[in-house]
């Protein structure tokens, strides 16, 4: 049986599990600890009891060592469908059963995790602040007079309160990681794209993203390695691909941006600015002043700009049909889209052009990007007294990202001494996901000891590429090995190297130098000899992403190593070796590039 206190972090859940755990003894649990908490305002809608033991049950008779998120309970924001459900958007007006699962949420099913219910929002994940809800206030953990945050409130509390192992919530303007700030948890918004939004109710369906809520760095990645991957019936769905730039996953040496100090707000709040320059003194690394001016510039064009208007479109004929529908504040934010014509719209689009140029070269100077998650925090009385503004304040570090195509995680960094949390976030271009997350759960690591509102310490750290104990094992011989110019793509994954070798004698090496950067070609061969290789064990859920970013007429194919051993790895095409020169006597290609 799961105690009455007991951790909910993967890693935690996992050893139970080995020790004897059943997921039927964790459901009871989990039943257990919503009865205790009471009506705290988390959930619109509850699977029945009856429905999750059958699930239990289902989960008992299946392999778990097949399964990398067995029997982990998790919740979903109520924009997202769960088949046979209501997904209502926290309007009760809204109302209606859906037929199909959202595709992010068929995946992590699918892997084994245990769906607990739907949770309370900002009603049509328009808010910042957490209290936009006819179906009340989700309960801040650590001070109910203050506001959860929001709009993913309910997905937040879940999890800090110790109801969930996870959550997802969309993250649009900052909904996926301001609530991660108020109640001392990990918010993983991560690449436009990499997450299905299909069987999502859009908020600006050319920006939403999927969020994942965790109580470590290690978690959001462990999930996020189940839930990513290309939906073709998505067409705001992407291919995963490697980044511009390689990204560390240590802060050791690492070119850490910040805004200049009179471009920092924190509106007023006089604890929150010496939290945020104790977070940068443990972080360490190399600290480069930037301009922050047109990410702000940016940030303004999300809500002052015709990209409101899409939150308008995606609801529109339940608008029109029931106009008295939407809570006040709502209503007037998205009725603010019918000012705009498609004139404005191409307006601002030009403009964001011109910023997104402008903002590029700031990555030549840095590797990742550290903002507070939000400035403050405010009390619910404040807010409904004067909601437009402050939530405006809540989303001064947020707004920009997905307009300029940035993954972010926003991960605690202390407390304010009336106990209430403080978090930082770091960002950085699209598909550096994996890096941020093992930056993350540094820097977690380095500010708080305790997992959300639980009390309960952080698990002790265990190595990213290997938290779902599946892998496979891929050997590289070319510019995927340690140093080269592609390892990159093997660590944001969260890959380990394994151990270096030979391959069998029966193989071929050729110079691919018509490739940018040059590689080798490697080819199964009667007459041929033993290839330097690294073999790099790499996170299952992650291997797909990685082979689909091979190009011909390069591939994966099985290889064999000295010790007899057969691997996945990089094998080419043979007629894509005619006239190529011939280096199989070098032994492998790091002697070549030295000039072999």
């Amino acid at each position: 049986m799961l105690q009455a206190n007991a951790p909910l972090d993967l890693a935690s859940l996992r050893k139970a599990y080995a020790s004897g755990l059943r997921p039927s003894q964790l459901v009871a649990a989990i039943l257990e600890r919503i009865a205790r908490r009471g009506d705290d305002k988390v959930w619109i809608h509850r699977l029945q009891s009856s429905e999750l033991e059958a699930r239990a049950a289902g989960l008992e008779r299946s392999d778990a060592a097949r399964l990398p998120l067995y029997g982990i309970p998790f919740a979903v924001k109520d924009n997202l469908d769960v088949a046979g459900h209501p997904i209502t958007a926290a309007c009760p007006q809204f109302s209606h059963r859906a037929k199909e699962s959202a595709a992010v949420v068929e995946r992590l099913v699918a892997a084994g995790a245990i769906l607990v219910g739907k949770t309370n929002l900002d009603q049509f994940a328009t808010g910042l602040v957490g209290v936009r809800s006819p179906y009340g206030v989700p309960r801040n953990p650590f001070n109910g007079e203050y506001i959860p945050g929001g709009s993913s409130s309910g997905s937040a509390v879940a999890v800090a309160a110790g109801l969930a192992s996870f959550s997802l919530g969309t993250d649009t303007a900052g909904s996926g990681r301001v609530p991660a700030a108020f109640n001392n948890l990990v918010g993983l918004k991560p690449t436009r794209g990499l997450l299905s939004t299909r069987g999502v109710l859009p908020a600006c369906r050319s920006l939403d993203c999927v969020s994942i809520f965790a109580l470590t760095g290690a978690d959001a990645a462990s999930v996020l390695r189940v839930a990513r991957g290309y939906d073709a019936l998505d067409p705001f769905s992407r291919r995963e691909a490697a980044p511009a730039r390689a990204m560390p996953r240590s802060f050791a040496g690492a070119k850490i941006g910040v805004p200049r100090d009179d471009q920092l707000q924190f509106f007023g709040n006089p604890e929150t600015p010496q939290l945020f320059r104790q977070a940068l003194e443990q972080l360490g690394g190399e600290r480069v002043t930037i301009d922050f001016a047109p990410l702000l510039e940016t940030a303004r064009l999300l809500y002052e700009g015709p990209w409101v208007a899409e939150r308008y479109l995606a609801i529109r004929e339940f608008i029109e049909q029931h106009p008295d529908a939407l809570h006040p504040v709502t209503a007037q934010i998205i009725g603010g889209a019918k000012k705009h014509s498609a004139i404005d719209a191409f307006a601002a689009y030009y403009r964001l052009k011109e910023l997104q140029r402008r903002c590029a070269p700031l990555w030549d100077e840095i590797e990742v990007l550290v903002t507070p998650t939000a400035g403050t925090i405010y009390r619910i009385a404040e807010v409904e007294a004067d909601p437009v503004r402050l939530n405006s304040n809540l989303g001064y570090y947020t707004n920009f990202m997905n307009l300029l195509d940035l993954a972010a995680i926003a991960v605690p960094a202390g407390f304010q001494r009336d106990g209430l949390p403080f978090g930082i976030t770091l960002a950085a271009p699209a598909f550096t996901d994996e890096a941020l997350c093992a930056l993350g759960d540094s820097a977690q690591r380095a500010a708080v000891k305790t997992m959300g509102a639980t009390g309960l310490p952080l698990p002790g750290e265990t190595p990213s590429a290997n938290a779902d104990g599946h892998t496979v094992r891929v050997a590289v011989c070319g510019a995927h090995m340690s140093g080269l110019p592609l390892n990159h793509q093997l660590l944001e994954r969260g890959a380990r190297l394994a151990q270096k070798c030979r391959t069998a004698p029966q193989y071929r090496l050729y110079a691919l130098t018509d490739f940018m950067p040059p590689r080798p070609g490697m080819v199964r061969a009667d007459a041929g000899g033993a290839i330097e290789v690294e073999v790099w064990e790499l996170p299952a859920p992650a291997f797909g992403g990685f082979v689909a970013a091979i190009p011909a007429p390069l591939g994966i194919g099985t290889v064999t190593l000295e010790d007899g051993e057969q691997v996945k790895g990089f094998l080419c095409e043979a007629r894509a070796t005619q006239g190529a020169r011939d280096i199989t006597g070098l032994g492998g290609w790091r002697s070549f590039i030295k000039g072999g």
